[in-house]
């Protein structure tokens, strides 16, 4: 089965990125992708509670239902951005959310979270996540008003980006190490992580991890195949012909721009 996998979309922040990505939608299933997963922030926040939907999700559940009839499976990883992904209301448009997801191609196991958690020290981030994520969030969310349930969660998503700044644009390189290396002494060959939109990635003895470029920012995404090969890949689902540039690896050696 060939996957693709989408790191943050980011949905409704630009004009037409949500008929952009019903046409990446439609494109994978005609191309034969089985399997569609987004690594956290695929809107600009999506709820699972349908009254809270704006159109822009509505355009991409509807081709995420599309997509499901023609057999394609769809995988959410939470990112900072998602909330109550279990919901009936969503859950019964997607086939599985988590904080963590993992499958297998060709012998080759991956792992993917979103890596807005990597960092312990942002320790705000942490709080405010915990909060606008709990259970009495998640009560207030059902029994409020539409209006008054938006403002909120615009508020809650402000704070959270504005605790977490500072930490996202510089990555946490040394917890990023040590989160592949507990995967990669799991089994785990390939670890993906979504949150710091600038691609970086660290490798050693076969095993990669890497920051997947922001679909937002680069309008790339990652296709695994059944033998378990992958790459980046254009809006067209063709190779990368414009690959950014990989932050510096650890060493100080520029990272090998082309997964493999």
């Amino acid at each position: 089965m060939r996957t693709l996998i989408i790191a943050d979309a980011h949905v409704g922040q630009r004009q037409g990125d949500a008929a952009a990505m019903a046409g990446l939608i439609e494109r994978a299933v005609t191309s034969g992708v089985g399997e569609i997963v987004y690594l956290g922030d695929v809107c600009q926040y999506l709820i699972g509670l349908e009254k809270l939907w704006t159109g822009t999700v509505r355009t991409v559940v509807a081709a995420w239902d599309a997509a499901r009839a023609a057999g394609v499976r769809i995988v959410l990883v939470e990112g900072n951005r998602d909330f109550f992904l279990d919901e009936p209301d969503l859950a019964c448009h997607i086939d599985a959310s988590g904080l963590r997801y993992e499958l297998s191609a060709g012998g080759r196991r991956f792992r993917l979270a979103h890596g807005d958690r990597a960092n312990r020290r942002d320790l705000q981030y942490r709080f405010w996540a915990a909060v606008s994520k709990s259970l009495v969030a998640r009560l207030v969310a059902r029994s409020l008003p539409r209006g008054l349930a938006m403002r909120i969660v615009r508020s809650m998503e402000a704070r959270l980006a504005a605790t977490n700044r500072r930490f996202r644009y510089r990555k946490p390189v040394k917890e990023l190490r040590a989160e592949a290396e507990r995967a990669w002494l799991e089994g785990v060959e390939v670890v993906l992580w979504g949150h710091f939109h600038t691609p970086w990635r660290y490798e050693r003895d076969g095993k990669v991890a890497l920051v997947v470029p922001a679909w937002l920012d680069f309008g790339l995404s990652i296709l695994v195949e059944p033998d378990g090969t992958w790459g980046l890949v254009e809006k067209t689902l063709t190779p990368a012909e414009h690959v950014p540039t990989m932050d510096a690896c650890p060493d100080g050696r520029q990272a090998n721009p082309v997964p493999s």
